[in-house]
């Protein structure tokens, strides 16, 4: 069942009912000021960071759901109603919620009167322009109401929500020139406010909840719209909101636009105060100034439009299913650049309260925007390379505000140093650029401490060789990619995060999947070595890849497939032998790419035995069978009811780490069957049961073996977003950067007859057609440059054809045979 369409050529996802099955939301912003927006208007803003600089409340796991931050609301003679639906839910004669790129549009229309309100965050401005459009619809005049809202929050998302005894009694406003200002703590510590402006006069306004809601009404029907009218009043403690009214007269066919802000602004200390007790103004202002017309409006949007006309123009592809192409040309890379942005800080699902941004999360996340964003990725590569150890561990996560590791979770994390090596590679590879190795970077951001990054990833790479285990096998730590497999945890205690307990010290429990990671990263290191001249380094870390290579044979191979890990107690793990939990998905898939038994077949075998025991028509499960009980040794794993999360459900994540693994064994079909099942596009004609969007990825979907198998959860912030992106764009569509040029390796579906590419790559851009005259899956038999065949061996390296990166400024025209 659908409750939208795709209208790919505006780049939007067009929502045709109110009645999601979950609320569908859109982000704004692509610099300090973010927004989430749902379908309801719902959601929450924030500067940078959504725990410390929280700037509109809103309350997760409430019922109903998706209530607060903000509100809207049409007085009609008596009737009300909200053009977003909710909160007042009343029935609407047309509903529709545009979700773009970077901007959101909701338009609702009840008994001849419209209301159309536009939600975006314009480039370099740290504020959230609401541009409302009141329509009369009718052949008769009409006259109503319009309120415009939103629930400040008091700055730190957690003590809003906790420190009662102290918040309802710091709430302060000031309400200036059609501008309700929130200048909560700015007397003391902060040197920062919020405004709520509009660029014409309001006919009356509120700065106090309870005034305007009452104190026992909902946001369904706050006391002051239901008599129609505003208490015009100040906040003094309690909860501080802000409340526009608009009267509002329209002829038939007359239009009425308004334009509110929503902004942020940051002072220094000596210019806080205009005058004793007033603040300073006059940044606000001039923020207000510049959007104080429709037409300056229009200008500020054409240019978000624009930027991301540029960013989603850096890989396209031309294709017959529509499915694909809007997956690729617009969904996928638009999720990459918002999870880039939001890491898994603040979402639906993801409070902004708990998580910062993740060491391993943004190092896998730059993956799938590099070539839309490298100066970016640059600089998230050199921050997360600051929170770093001397031994080359790391901070597990680190907070985007101060940039400073959490001690709250700490490290030990021991996959987190490796995915440092992947991007650093990944950025060179799209850039050519290798000055980024000799950076100048602390560890633990101390700056008596700096060593070039180099020196990082040298630190990351031995992290692995002076951890190892019994079996040569790579210790585990706290757990690796998978948070939940705590092989050192043994907790019993309910009010403890699995992730920060207390851990066993001993030196046993092994992970094949970092083993697997090492062989991949490994090589990536070897090749930098190489190219600084550092050979004798690159010879010594090939052995040490050699080694580990042959322990993974040795100890980490079952017979059919890739163990997962040995326990504490040098049990295996992900074992034929094992009641339980038999099979892992993440060491296939990893293994795999590494290609670490490949002589021998084991990767093959293990692509094999992924489809025979955890594939399912919704996607790859994590591992089978499921875990029946909570087992201390294996932890957070074995708490989950089955087919949820970790245990046994579809972690999409990792689903396409075996379709990069079936590309190089050359199984296009396969390949593509699997990124089918996953892929949101595929998925829109189910979404009753996904539930979340068909525009973006989730995290999970539920398994074979939930009782809601298929529904998905946790949409938007997931490493799914890059890896998939990395996946269909470089390993199945075969357009891949390299560290001398553009490697071209398709490995399709036999039945695709072909498909066009444009590629921007360091300042050319390449038109690639590939073509499969004899519906081949992998193999390059024949290579046209510019329209003149060209002598393939030349070319060749590894599975497919390098072209080499050309000069910058040019067009290049390449053509590909499949055969």
């Amino acid at each position: 069942m659908k409750f939208g369409y795709f209208d790919d050529k505006r780049r939007e996802y067009v929502i045709t009912t109110p009645q999601t099955p979950y609320p569908w939301i859109n982000y704004s912003g692509q610099e300090g000021f973010f927004s989430l927006i749902s379908n309801f208007g719902g959601g929450y803003s924030f500067y940078k960071d959504a725990r410390f600089r929280r700037i509109v409340r809103y309350r997760y796991n409430n019922v109903p759901t998706d209530e607060g931050g903000r509100f809207f609301y049409v007085y009609d003679n008596g009737n009300i109603w909200s053009p977003t639906w909710k909160p007042v839910k009343t029935e609407l004669d047309s509903y529709s919620c545009r979700h773009g790129m970077g901007y959101s549009i909701i338009r609702g229309e009840k008994d001849g009167v419209a209301a159309q309100i536009r939600f975006f965050v314009p480039l370099g401005i740290n504020a959230e322009v609401q541009h409302v459009t009141l329509e009369n619809t009718s052949d008769s005049k009409k006259s109503f109401k319009f309120y415009a809202g939103l629930e400040w929050c008091l700055w730190n998302a957690l003590d809003d929500m906790t420190n009662f005894q102290r918040n309802f009694s710091t709430g302060e406003v000031e309400i200036n020139d059609n501008c309700i200002y929130h200048k909560t703590e700015y007397r003391e510590r902060r040197n920062h406010y919020a405004f709520y402006s509009t660029n014409v006069a309001h006919s009356g306004f509120d700065s106090d909840r309870e005034s305007f809601f009452g104190l026992y009404n909902g946001f369904e029907m706050p006391q002051a719209v239901a008599e129609g009218t505003s208490r015009n009043s100040v906040a003094d403690g309690w909860s501080p909101i802000a409340v526009h009214r608009f009267d509002v007269e329209l002829s038939p066919g007359e239009k009425k636009d308004i334009v509110l802000l929503l902004g942020y602004v940051e002072i220094e200390e000596d210019k806080k105060w205009e005058s004793p007790g007033i603040i300073n103004k006059k940044p606000a202002l001039e923020i207000q100034k510049a959007f104080d017309s429709v037409d300056k409006v229009e200008k500020a949007f054409s240019s978000l439009k624009e930027r991301w006309d540029d960013l989603l123009g850096r890989y396209t592809i031309e294709h017959p299913e529509p499915e694909l192409s809007r997956m690729v040309n617009i969904w996928n890379q638009y999720q990459c650049i918002v999870t880039y942005h939001m890491s898994r800080s603040a979402s639906y699902f993801e409070s902004g309260i708990g998580r910062g941004i993740g060491f391993r999360d943004t190092n896998q996340d730059i993956l799938g925007s590099m070539h839309q964003t490298p100066e970016l990725a640059k600089q998230r590569i050199l921050d997360v390379a600051a929170t770093q150890f001397e031994d080359g561990g790391a901070y597990h996560q680190y907070q985007p505000l101060t940039k400073r590791g959490n001690n709250d979770i700490g490290g030990d994390f021991n996959d987190d140093p490796l995915w440092l090596i992947l991007s650093t590679a990944s950025y060179i590879k799209e850039t050519g650029d290798y000055s980024i190795l000799d950076e100048m970077v602390p560890f633990d951001h101390d700056p008596a401490k700096a060593k070039p990054l180099f020196e990082h990833l040298n630190r990351s790479f031995y992290h692995v060789v002076n951890n190892l285990g019994p079996h040569g096998l790579p210790l585990i730590g706290r757990a690796d990619w998978n948070d939940c497999l705590n092989l050192n945890c043994f907790s019993k205690n309910p009010d403890e995060s699995f992730q920060t307990a207390d851990n066993q010290t001993g030196r046993t429990a092994e992970s094949v999947f970092i083993a697997g990671l090492f062989v991949y990263a490994g090589k990536e290191y070897v090749e930098l070595c190489r190219r600084r001249g550092l050979d004798k380094e690159a010879k010594e870390a090939e052995e040490h890849i050699k080694k580990m290579e042959e322990a993974v044979i040795k100890y980490g191979w079952d017979g059919e497939w890739y163990l997962r890990a040995y326990d504490y107690y040098g049990n295996k793990v992900g074992s034929n032998e094992c009641q339980e939990g038999k099979i892992f998905i993440e060491p296939q898939g990893f293994c795999g790419m590494a290609e670490i038994g490949k002589k021998l077949g084991y990767p093959l075998k293990a692509l094999e035995s992924v489809k025979k025991h955890l594939d399912t028509k919704y996607g790859i499960v994590l591992q089978q069978p499921y875990y029946s009980k909570y087992y201390l040794e294996l932890g957070e794993i074995s708490s989950y009811p089955p087919g949820y999360k970790e245990n046994a459900g579809i972690f999409c994540h990792n689903n396409p780490w075996v379709m990069i693994a079936e590309t190089r064994a050359g199984r296009g079909n396969q390949a593509w069957e699997y990124y089918k099942k996953i892929a949101p596009a595929y998925l829109e004609e189910i979404s009753e049961i996904h539930r979340t969007e068909p525009y973006v990825y989730s995290q999970m979907i539920a398994g074979k073996d939930a009782k809601r198998h298929g529904e998905a959860k946790n949409s938007w912030l997931t490493g799914t977003a890059a890896w998939n992106f990395v996946a269909i764009s470089q390993w199945i569509l075969g357009i891949r950067p390299d560290y001398d040029g553009l490697m071209i390796d398709p490995c399709i579906p036999s039945s695709w007859n072909g498909y066009k590419i444009t590629r921007k790559y360091r300042g050319c851009q390449y038109n690639i057609t590939v073509e499969n005259p004899s519906k081949k899956e992998k193999g390059i038999a024949k290579l046209y440059i510019n329209g003149k065949e060209a002598d393939i061996e030349k070319y060749k390296k590894e599975t497919g054809v390098l072209i080499p990166a050309a000069e910058a400024g040019k067009t290049i025209e390449i053509k590909v045979v499949l055969g």
